[in-house]
C-alpha cells in the first residue's frame, strides 16, 4: 500500500499542530514517513504525553514511607506490611465509552486490570466512577445501560469483585460521559515487575491476543474534542475479550514466577508504539521491531495499523533469552500468542521494519522525552457570589426530593449487575460506603473508595480539590481504615481555554494540599482533557480513588444501627448550603461557594474515629445531603427508623465538611463524649434510632415508604 502524501490536513487529523510538526522536522531533519507520523502522533498526544498537565502534576506529593513506587509506572505500589504490597491505579475511558458504551467501558476495565497484573499483582478489587448527562437527555439511558453492562460484562467474566464507586448526573455531561475505572491487586513487595528494559540484544516478546485494526488512533481520538463527526470515530474504539484477559493474567503471573521476565509493559493507549518506546526509554536503550512477526488476526495490515492498533489483551516483554523455552511453554499452555518481534539495541533508535522495508527510524529517547510541554495560560476561577436567601424547606419534603433524584437514590440497579463476591474475600459490598476486601490468608483487609463533588470544584477548584481528597479520607476512616495513598483521575474540558486550565491548576493545588496534610500521597493516576462537545465542556471532575488498610478484623466499623442506639455527630455545623444537593434538587440553583475544608480538623476527626473504634457501632461521613441524607441512609440500610432532634433546614441539609454520624449505645456515647471533650473536639447527640418512622423534629414519614422511593428512583429514571 502506498503511503498517503503528508499535508496539512493529514497532520491536523493526527492531532498535531503546525508548530509540533515543525518540531518533528527539526528532530529528524527530514519529512516523516506515514508510519513515523502516526508514531509521533501517538507519543505526543495529550493522552500519552500529558503535555498540558505535566508542569502541574509534578507539584503533587508522591512520596512517603509507605510508597514503594509512585507515578510513572503502570500502577502505584504501596507497602501494606508482612512483605506485601497493594498495587492500584484509576484511569479514564471517557471518549470510547461515549462513542460505543459497552465496549468502551468494558475495555476500560480490561486496561486497568492489565496495568495491575503487569506489575506482578493479582487483582482483588475494582471500582468505577461514572458521570452521565441529564437523565431526560435522549442519549443518557443508552449510555448508562451500555456502560453498566460493559463494566459488569468484563469484570464479572474476568472474575474480580467490583466493591465500590459512584454515579452522578448533570447536563454538563450530556455530550461527554465519564467512565473512570479503578483496580487494585496484591503482590509480594520484593516481586514487583517494572517496564524499564535492560540488556543489549535481549528479545522483545509480544504476548497475548492477536493484533487487529480495532482501536487504531484511539489515543489521538481521546485527546480531541467531539463534534458532529463523532459517529465516524466508532472504529477507534477497542473490542474486549475478558476470557482472553483472564488467561493472559494467569499466564503472565506464571511467567513471572519462572524468572524469564526482564521487563514488561501493558499494551494500552497507542499499543505497540507506546509500550516499546517507554520500555526502551526507561532502560536507556533502543528497540528494533520486525512487524512481520507480530501475530495478526486481519489480513494485509500495514505497519501504520500495527503500530497504532489498540487491540486488547496484549503485553510486551523483554525476555531473558536463556529461559525462552520455559516462557514459550507457559503461553502455549494458556493458548496465547508468544512471538519474538524484536530486540533491544545499544543505539538510541526506534526502528520498525515490515516486509523487508524500514517503515520508521527515529531517535527513541527524543521521541519519548521531547514531546511538547506546555505552560498553558490560565486564569483563577473567580470567587463565587455570596449565596442568596434559601427558604426553609419542609424537612421530609427535602429528603423526598433528594432520594427521588437519581443522583442520591440507591444505586442497587447498578451494583447488582456487578459481581461483588467473586474470590470470596469481600467483607463489605457496594452501597454502604467504602468497599472492603480481606487480604487472603492474613488478618488484614483493604478499604477502597472513589470520590469527587464536581459542583464544588466548578465553584471553587482549590476547595473542591481538597474536598475530594477529604471525602475519600472520611469514607475510609468511617469503616475503621487508615488511609494509605491515592490515585487521581483528572477529567476536564479543553486546556487551551484559560478558564478550564485555571480549574485544573486550582484542583491540583487543592489536591496537593490535602494529600500532604492527610498523608495520602498520589501514587498513580491519569489525566483526561478535551472532554467537550461542540465547545461545551464537562464539570471539572478530579476523581480521587483511595486505599486504606485495616490491620485486624476487630478494627472494622461495619455494623448497622439498632433500636435504642444514640446518634452522635462529630464536627461543627454552620449550615453551609452553598452548592449543596438540597439547593440543586429542591430549588434548581447552583449558587454560592463550595464548603471550606479544614484539613487539620479532618485529620483530628479521622484520628478520633480510629482511636475509638471499639465504642462505635455504625459510622458514616456527612457529605451530599448533609445530616438528613446520611441519617436516612443509615436507617434504610438497617431497616430501622430514626429520630433527629432538629427540623431546621441548614442543620439538616448543610454540607459542612469534616463531619461523621456515629451510632452507639448509651454507655459508649458517654465514653465518646468524654474522649471528644479531652481531645478538644465537638461531639453532640443529634437523635436516636428506633421505630419505623423517619422523624426530623416534629415531622415524620414512614421509613418503608421513603425506602421504596429510594430503591426504585434510579431504575425508574434510567433503565
Amino acid at each position: 500500500m502506498q503511503d498517503p502524501e503528508i499535508n496539512d490536513a493529514l497532520i491536523a487529523a493526527h492531532g498535531l499542530s503546525s508548530d509540533e510538526y515543525q518540531r518533528i522536522l527539526q528532530i529528524i531533519d527530514r519529512e516523516p514517513t506515514f508510519t513515523e507520523l502516526g508514531i509521533f502522533s501517538a507519543m505526543w498526544n495529550e493522552h500519552c504525553s500529558y503535555k498540558s498537565s505535566k508542569k502541574w502534576l509534578r507539584t503533587l506529593p508522591t512520596e512517603g514511607p509507605q510508597v514503594i513506587c509512585g507515578p510513572g509506572e503502570n500502577a502505584g505500589v504501596v507497602d501494606i506490611g508482612d512483605g506485601q504490597a497493594v498495587v492500584f491505579k484509576m484511569e479514564s475511558h471517557n471518549h470510547p465509552s461515549y462513542i460505543e458504551p459497552y465496549q468502551g467501558a468494558a475495555t476500560g476495565v480490561g486496561g486497568i486490570l492489565r496495568d495491575v497484573f503487569t506489575m506482578g499483582a493479582r487483582p482483588i478489587a475494582a471500582m468505577n466512577s461514572l458521570s452521565f448527562g441529564d437523565p431526560s437527555h435522549p442519549k443518557t439511558k443508552q449510555l448508562v445501560n451500555g456502560v453498566v453492562a460493559g463494566i459488569g460484562g468484563y469484570g464479572n467474566c474476568f472474575g474480580v469483585p467490583t466493591v465500590g464507586g459512584e454515579v452522578r448526573f448533570d447536563p454538563a455531561y450530556n455530550g461527554n460521559c465519564l467512565v473512570n475505572a479503578f483496580a487494585a491487586g496484591i503482590a509480594d513487595s520484593d516481586r514487583i515487575f517494572y517496564s524499564a528494559a535492560s540488556g543489549i540484544g535481549m528479545p522483545v516478546v509480544y504476548l497475548g491476543a492477536k493484533t487487529g485494526r480495532d482501536g487504531v488512533g484511539g489515543a489521538t481520538m481521546a485527546s480531541a474534542e467531539f463534534d458532529d463527526t463523532i459517529e465516524e470515530k466508532r472504529p477507534t474504539v477497542q473490542v474486549g475479550d475478558p476470557f482472553t484477559e483472564k488467561r493472559l493474567m494467569e499466564a503472565t503471573l506464571e511467567l513471572m514466577a519462572t524468572g524469564a521476565v526482564i521487563s514488561i509493559q501493558d499494551m494500552g493507549a497507542a499499543g505497540l508504539t507506546c509500550s516499546a518506546v517507554e520500555m526502551g526509554d526507561k532502560g536507556g536503550l533502543g528497540v528494533k521491531l520486525n512487524l512481520n512477526a507480530v501475530p495478526q488476526r486481519e489480513d494485509n495490515m500495514t505497519a501504520y495499523e500495527m503500530m497504532l492498533s489498540e487491540s486488547q489483551e496484549r503485553m510486551l516483554m523483554v525476555l531473558n533469552p536463556a529461559l525462552e523455552a520455559e516462557a514459550r511453554a507457559v503461553f502455549e499452555k494458556w493458548d496465547l500468542d508468544f512471538a519474538i518481534v524484536g530486540e533491544t539495541i545499544a543505539e538510541d533508535r526506534f526502528i520498525v521494519e515490515h516486509n523487508g522495508t524500514v517503515k520508521a527510524d527515529l531517535p527513541l529517547a527524543t521521541l519519548s522525552g521531547s514531546a511538547p510541554e506546555y505552560d498553558r495560560p490560565w486564569v483563577p476561577t473567580p470567587a463565587a457570589e455570596p449565596l442568596g436567601d434559601v427558604p426553609g424547606v419542609h424537612p421530609i419534603d427535602g429528603l423526598k426530593a433528594l432520594i427521588a433524584s437519581p443522583n442520591y437514590a440507591g444505586k442497587q440497579w447498578v451494583y447488582e449487575q456487578y459481581d461483588s463476591q467473586v474470590m470470596a474475600d469481600t467483607a463489605r459490598t457496594p452501597g454502604t460506603g467504602s468497599g472492603i476486601v480481606r487480604v487472603h490468608g492474613t488478618d488484614k483487609a483493604l478499604a477502597f473508595t472513589s470520590d469527587v463533588t464536581p459542583r464544588y470544584v466548578k465553584a471553587n477548584p482549590v476547595e473542591g480539590g481538597k474536598q475530594a481528597v477529604a471525602e475519600a479520607y472520611r469514607n475510609l476512616t468511617a469503616v475503621g481504615a487508615t488511609p494509605l495513598a491515592t490515585t487521581d483521575n483528572m477529567n476536564f474540558g479543553n486546556p487551551e481555554k484559560p478558564e478550564i486550565m485555571g480549574q485544573f491548576v486550582g484542583a491540583i493545588q487543592g489536591i496537593g494540599e490535602a494529600v500532604k496534610a492527610l498523608d495520602m500521597p498520589i501514587v498513580s493516576g491519569n489525566v483526561s482533557l478535551y472532554n467537550e462537545t461542540d465547545g461545551t465542556g464537562i464539570l471539572p471532575t478530579p476523581t480521587i480513588g483511595a486505599v486504606g488498610i485495616i490491620h485486624q478484623p476487630d478494627q472494622m466499623i461495619t455494623g448497622v444501627i439498632r433500636d435504642g442506639h444514640l446518634l452522635l455527630m462529630l464536627g461543627n455545623s454552620d449550615g453551609h448550603l452553598g452548592q449543596s444537593a438540597l439547593l440543586a434538587e429542591v430549588y434548581g440553583r447552583n449558587e454560592g461557594d463550595a464548603p471550606p475544608v479544614d484539613l487539620a480538623a479532618e485529620k483530628a476527626h479521622g484520628d478520633f474515629i480510629r482511636a475509638n473504634h471499639t465504642l462505635i457501632r455504625a459510622c458514616t461521613d456527612l457529605s451530599d445531603g448533609g445530616l438528613a441524607l446520611a441519617a436516612f441512609e443509615m436507617a434504610e440500610t438497617a431497616g430501622i427508623g430514626i429520630q433527629l432532634d432538629s427540623d431546621e433546614t441548614p442543620f439538616l441539609f448543610g454540607e459542612d465538611q469534616g463531619r461523621y454520624l456515629i451510632a452507639c449505645n448509651f454507655d459508649q456515647a458517654e465514653a465518646l463524649m468524654i474522649a471528644a471533650q479531652n481531645a478538644g473536639l465537638t461531639l453532640a447527640m443529634v437523635g436516636k434510632a428506633g421505630g419505623d418512622q423517619i422523624t426530623f423534629g416534629s415531622y415524620s414519614a414512614p421509613l418503608d415508604t421513603l425506602a421504596h422511593s429510594f430503591r426504585t428512583a434510579f431504575e425508574d429514571a434510567v433503565a
